[in-house]
């Protein structure tokens, strides 16, 4: 079977794909699902966080406590 590279077209995959045994096409099912989420979860995350760095930026109560950073902490006994 030829080796999938970077560049084949579509259909090209789609029929090298078809060859394979069962298991194996299952396997990259799989792993194009896993990117699919993991792709979709970076950018829910990235538009998350651009929209509350103007938030982050002016509402000092929600870096109130980043003054305690360079504060001494002792532990009570």
């Amino acid at each position: 079977m030829q080796k999938i590279v970077k560049g084949m077209k579509t259909n090209e995959l789609i029929i090298e794909i078809r060859r394979l045994p069962l298991s194996k096409r299952i396997i990259i099912l799989e792993k194009v699902a896993q990117s699919i989420r993991e792709q979709e979860e970076s950018k829910v995350i990235s538009t998350a966080s651009e929209e509350l760095f103007t938030d982050y930026l002016n509402d000092k109560e929600l870096t109130s406590f980043s003054n305690l950073d360079f504060e001494d902490f002792y532990e009570a006994k």
